[in-house]
């Protein structure tokens, strides 16, 4: 091989490097952790979890699994359970479906994102520290 054709071959993989980087990180499985509050059979839990992967999927997360826990009853220590067993895990982010299962979730874990849905009063319960700049927990 000559200078310059390794030359140009060196600069072209180095060019390509950041495409190819990016091709891998997409290509990941990411893992979610699933907290519901209602039943495994609900059809609006089915609905709502499809419509979550979806809209996953156009962002670019492509491979998702999704360990989902559903409580039924409003037992604290059966969300206790779960939410630990989830956090155990490590999944790339949680997913709480309301107040509940979102203050389970924070009880155990302070480092995985937490996505929640369905909390009426998410400043007053200090899930955030305000609307304007959520900035994380209070």
């Amino acid at each position: 091989m000559r200078r310059r054709e390794f030359i140009g071959l060196v600069s072209g993989a180095a060019a390509a490097w950041p495409m190819i980087a990016r091709a891998q990180q997409s290509g990941r499985t990411r893992r979610i952790g699933v907290l519901f509050a209602l039943a495994e059979d609900d059809r609006t839990a089915q609905a709502r979890l499809a419509a979550f992967r979806g809209e996953l999927q156009k962002l670019g997360w492509a491979d998702i699994t999704m360990d989902t826990r559903y409580v039924a009853s409003n037992d604290p220590e059966t969300h206790q359970r779960y939410a630990k067993e989830l956090v155990a895990l490590q999944p790339d982010l949680l997913l709480a479906q309301n107040t509940d299962t979102t203050k389970a979730l924070l009880q155990q874990t302070r480092t995985i994102p937490i996505i929640f849905t369905i909390v009426a009063d998410p400043v007053g319960e200090g899930f955030v520290a305000s609307f304007r700049r959520p900035g994380g927990i209070t």
